[in-house]
């Protein structure tokens, strides 16, 4: 049974006949109790195997067993696993997960334990085999043992001698058991670890003074450095000096990067300042990799982790340094299963390990300015580009006044600037924030438009893939030759750009200039990705297109024009974020142009040229945006300057998640500081075929929020069917 045990004093070492709570990777209320049998030892964090109804699961030993279950009821552990346990922190840093997002402690524990297998014992290696100096008596010569014996001169993995010798890998397997043939075992090969004494990059004295404030914070304890620095400061270059005073202390560190898959760049910098590439951690990587990284992490053998947000759960046994590069991204928000954010997350498992961490972003988060002014966290500023380089100038291009082309979608002044920038003999950057060839199909007959039947949203033709998909459940249907709802025939059509669209047109203006497009389909992992950026440096491709996955700390020393087709796009909808978020994307695209020694522009298609964002990217005076923003913010008690948890409320049933929502508004909470908004359907009000319908619980920093919401829920059954997900800190309002 669940009991509530909650992270007792490390070293805590049990024996058998104890009772112990052992927490399973499960969305359960809490660590099971479990008896350690005979002869059977056992400490906190240790991994053991325990019966789970029919099955045998593994988890983590949590704690002391609560007592409250009868003894004859308790069942037996079976076993411990021989690998590294759980560290301390790790398990606090759980615990202090599970308490703030109110996700159960097994819901954050699989996330730690996202690689079972790494538990296991690894596989012993397969040997190679190489021909006996002396053949066993007796031993029965065929044509295909002969084969194999004279190709096995030197030692080779059974199926490439198979291969070679024509035949079948159990003819090497009989000739080993025989004798034949001896097995050669491999030794491991230990990659080269990051080297901290070789020498960096000459610094400009900004560059200098804000690396040695770094290197003085490690080891000094918990501190929050915010490295803002405007595109192509050289942060990346000056935050691997705090990596390599961790390494020269002998302890681990950890990036985050929110688009690990489009690293190569970045790879490459720290290959070339440490002369070996750090472990990387994110989903693209093979089953058998992921299984090497979390042990060799686990193990102490990982000095250097780059990684997606999930990075942060795993084992690390002596973690140094935290520093999450381009803190402000949306990205590193989770809003499925467990919602965190993993900037804030970051920033906890920092203070609970006592080290530093360096939040590094051109354009730091409202949330990260705000505590910057409230003296919780350090700024350390780069005001110039790196080298000598210029920023770019940002024009705005007013489509009221000098609108493109019917059915077209660059203005008169963007074709212009193009086609002088492909002249000089320079790279050109599109940037629409919108995959595929057209966001909306419909018939030209009846008005039909073609909706996902399992959400409330548009499908997305994919001309290039002849398919309709939804962004969102991730369905593809081939587009139909008839209208589903009137019949007509070859009567359905595009509405608005997607990138495909997008590059055909500029195809058929610069026929003479190499295109591609850089969009998360077009790029299917990390190879992919690099082969993308190897090419843009090489100036294989004249005019690239892509989505805002080309916005992330790409360095092109030939691209000196980005026009932004749809600087609009993102502005409305009612996103608590919409100006924040687009002002960060637009300033991070326009940064692309102009790195090197030629300088840059940057052209902004708006129909809203007066808009606060669109003004604030065209004077450069960013410190105007954020100062307005957050004077919005604060009058409206918005975050940073308030709290806000969302509620949704789902099932595939509309009636019972309706029902379940208004019980939900009739014991919702009151007080000074304290309002709810809702129930009203999600602007998604059917997503994955689950109906949605949501509240928004908003307080005052005052406001014991975890305290609140638990008291909430606990005076509402939702039912079976239905499911009520808390977001504390919501980033995504869909």
């Amino acid at each position: 049974m669940p009991n509530d045990a909650t992270t007792p004093p490390k070293n805590m070492r049990f024996g058998e006949g104890d009772r112990v709570a052992v927490l399973l990777p499960l969305p359960l209320a809490g660590p099971y109790d479990y008896r350690l049998g005979l002869g059977q030892e056992a400490a906190l964090g240790d991994f053991l195997r325990v019966p789970l109804g029919r099955r045998v699961a593994i988890g983590v030993l949590w704690g002391r067993g609560a007592g409250e279950v009868d003894q004859a009821k308790i069942k037996d552990v079976l076993g411990r696993l021989d690998t590294v346990p759980l560290p301390e922190l790790s398990r606090r840093f759980i615990d202090w997960v599970s308490n703030y997002t109110l996700a159960t402690p097994g819901a954050v524990l699989k996330m730690a334990m996202s690689v079972p297998d790494a538990l296991l014992p690894p596989a012993l290696p397969h040997p190679d085999y190489v021909a006996a100096e002396t053949q066993p008596a007796g031993l029965r010569m065929t044509a295909a043992r002969r084969r194999v014996i004279e190709a096995a001169w030197a030692p080779l993995p059974a199926a490439e001698l198979a291969h070679i010798a024509g035949t079948g890998v159990s003819v090497v397997k009989g000739l080993a058991e025989l004798g034949a043939l001896n097995p050669v075992v491999r030794e491991a090969q230990t990659a080269a670890a990051p080297d901290w004494r070789r020498t960096g990059p000459c610094f400009s004295p900004d560059q200098e003074a804000v690396a040695g404030q770094l290197r003085d914070m490690v080891g000094a304890g918990f501190a929050v450095a915010v490295l803002e620095g405007v595109t192509g400061a050289g942060k990346t270059e000056v935050y691997f000096e705090a990596i390599a005073a961790t390494l020269a202390q002998g302890r681990q560190a950890l990036v985050l990067l929110p688009e690990i898959a489009l690293s190569a760049q970045w790879l490459e910098r720290f290959v070339a300042r440490f002369g070996a590439p750090p472990h990387a951690w994110h989903s693209d990587l093979t089953p058998a990799r992921r299984r090497e990284v979390w042990r060799d992490v686990a193990a102490g053998r990982a000095r250097v982790v780059v990684g997606a947000r999930s990075a942060l759960f795993l084992p690390f046994t002596d973690l140094g340094l935290l520093t999450v590069d381009e803190e402000h991204d949306a990205s590193y928000k989770q809003d499925e299963g467990v919602c965190y954010h993993a900037r804030d997350m970051a920033v906890v498992r920092a203070r609970l390990a006592d080290i530093p961490i360096i939040l590094a972003s051109a354009t730091p988060s409202l949330e990260t300015q705000a505590n910057i002014l409230a003296g919780r966290y350090r700024a350390l500023h780069l005001p110039a580009r790196h080298g000598g380089a210029t920023l770019p100038a940002v024009s705005v291009v007013d489509l009221r006044a000098t609108p493109p082309a019917r059915r077209a979608w660059l203005a008169p002044p963007l074709v212009d600037a193009v086609a002088e920038t492909l002249g000089a003999g320079e790279q050109v950057l599109l940037f629409l924030n919108r995959r595929g060839y057209a966001p909306l199909t419909l018939c030209r007959a009846c008005g039909h438009r073609m909706q996902c039947p399992n959400c409330s949203a548009w499908l997305v033709e994919h001309r290039q893939s002849a398919r309709l998909q939804c962004h969102h459940c991730g369905l593809v249907v081939t587009l139909p030759p008839l209208c589903p709802e009137c019949g007509a025939k070859d009567q359905m059509t595009p509405c608005g750009p997607g990138v495909e669209r997008l590059a055909e047109e500029a195809i058929a203006r610069f026929p003479e200039a190499r295109t591609a497009i850089m969009a998360s389909d077009t790029l299917t992992g990390p190879d992919a990705a690099a082969r993308m950026v190897a090419r843009m440096e090489a100036h294989e491709i004249d005019l690239l297109i892509g989505t805002q996955v080309v916005a992330k700390g790409h360095h092109f020393p030939m691209l000196t024009l980005v026009g932004v087709v749809d600087a609009d796009l993102g502005l409305s909808g009612g996103d608590l974020r919409a100006a924040e978020r687009t002002f960060q994307l637009l300033t991070q695209v326009a940064g692309r142009a102009g790195r090197a020694e030629r300088p840059g522009r940057v052209l902004l298609q708006t129909f809203e040229p007066q808009h606060p964002v669109i003004a604030a990217l065209a004077s450069g005076d960013a410190a105007r945006f954020y100062a307005a923003e957050a004077a919005e913010r604060r009058a409206a008690g918005m975050p940073p300057f308030g709290r806000l948890a969302a509620l949704v409320v789902s099932g595939p049933d509309a009636a019972r998640v309706e029902r379940t929502a208004a019980e939900l508004a009739r014991a919702a909470p009151h007080g000074e500081g304290i309002e709810v908004l809702g129930p009203a359907p999600a602007p998604l009000a059917f997503l994955r075929g689950r109906h949605r319908r949501r509240l928004l619980l908003k307080t005052d920093r005052r406001v014991a929020l975890q305290d609140l919401l638990r008291h909430w829920l606990d005076a509402v059954d939702p039912g079976a069917g239905v499911r009520i997900q808390v977001d504390v800190d919501p980033y995504s309002f869909v």
